[in-house]
């Protein structure tokens, strides 16, 4: 229902560059690839927001991605979702084409009528993205199952102009991307961008409008978004930190994989890696940053050695609720029970018993030689 952000969608083309803009074409209109935010639409920002004085890591993001996955000529899909950075604002109920609000800020400073006006207009547009694909499966050959995604928003660098961006992509490969009122074909996508960006270009008024957009409007939304949602995105939890360890699958016999452990913390962006003494060890491999269901953050970190070298590794965790103080494990003391167990418990019962052994053979031998008694 709602869709997965998607990777880069490629990198953005220049017209200062080789490849030159399709040539427009004033056929029919087609539909307006564009990030739906109309001027109508958008409420005043004020402007003490921009000297508020709000301290959000630079350069802030926001975008919407549209996913449109078609199987064959009958079924086709679309999913979508809003992005602030890396946290997702919202999702998109592509059935009833609901706005799916999953932060209490979500709706910035937009009144429900107008969101109900938005959720309206993507719904439409969606529809229409689907059937331009559809109607161009054999000029663009097209073969099925395909994804294409539409991916457009804006940047922002406070005290700077905001950069608007939008960009369409086929199989996951950049297709092509907007500057400058013109759609740019990537110089991958070969002669089927040339078509694509031919059909997108033939209506001058809607990409003059569509940089408009994500030139004005996604800036006074995104700003909006920081306002209203400043005292959740300022937030700051610090992290907790374990280690474990346990044979290494796969790589032969005495070897360990050591697993520095991150869990709970907030915002998202962090730093692990394991250490001897100063020397970061290039062995670390990172997993995915995992979110928990209090909507804080896990991550692992492996490190796979011999045995004998575990001695000196340490795990050094670094966040931003830490300030300067990073949290520093070190093996030597997070070694399991048991392995302690067994390395001092046990050679010790191992010596009670053979002493005590010793001694009944002892006592036995003395016994026999002074009463002249049997052994037993």
């Amino acid at each position: 229902m709602v869709g997965a952000k998607l990777g880069a969608l490629g990198q953005h083309v220049s017209p200062e560059g080789t490849t030159a803009p399709c040539p427009p074409d004033f056929g029919a209109p087609p539909w307006p690839l564009l990030l739906i935010l109309s001027p109508s639409l958008c409420l005043p920002l004020s402007q003490s927001i921009c000297s508020s004085g709000t301290d959000f890591q630079e350069p802030i993001t926001f975008q919407i991605i549209l996913t449109s996955s078609f199987y064959n000529r009958a079924r086709t899909q679309n999913q979508g979702s809003a992005w602030l950075g890396q946290l997702q604002t919202h999702g998109w109920d592509s059935k009833t084409g609901a706005f799916i609000f999953l932060r209490p800020w979500s709706r910035g400073n937009f009144s429900k009528e107008r969101l109900i006006e938005l959720e309206k207009l993507f719904h439409s547009y969606s529809i229409r993205f689907l059937q331009v694909f559809q109607d161009h499966v054999s000029q663009w050959q097209l073969e099925y199952p395909f994804q294409v995604q539409l991916e457009g928003g804006c940047e922002l660098h406070l005290g700077e102009a905001s950069v608007g961006f939008a960009r369409v992509a086929y199989q996951g490969s950049d297709l092509m991307n907007f500057q400058n009122t013109s759609w740019w074909p990537s110089p991958k996508g070969g002669r089927r961008a040339q078509q694509v960006c031919t059909v997108f270009n033939q209506y001058h008024v809607v990409n003059v409008r569509t940089q408009a957009e994500i030139n004005d409007i996604c800036p006074h939304f995104l700003l909006g978004l920081l306002d209203a949602g400043k005292t959740d995105l300022q937030r700051q939890v610090r992290p907790e930190a374990w280690l474990s360890t346990g044979p290494s699958q796969g790589q032969g016999p005495g070897r360990l994989l050591f697993v520095c452990h991150v869990s709970g913390f907030y915002p998202k962006p962090v730093w692990v890696m394991w250490m001897r003494g100063d020397q970061e060890q290039q062995g670390t491999r990172r997993g995915d940053v995992l979110p928990n269901s209090d909507g804080t953050w896990y991550l692992q970190t492996s490190l796979n050695v011999e045995a004998r070298e575990a001695a000196g590794l340490s795990c050094r965790v670094r966040h931003s609720s830490l300030e300067d103080q990073d949290i520093v494990l070190y093996w030597e003391q997070h070694r399991p029970v048991g392995l302690v167990f067994l390395a001092v418990v046990v050679p010790l019962v191992l010596l009670a018993g053979l002493a005590f052994w010793l001694w009944k053979r002892w006592k036995s031998h003395w016994r026999h030689q002074c009463t002249g008694l049997p052994l037993e």
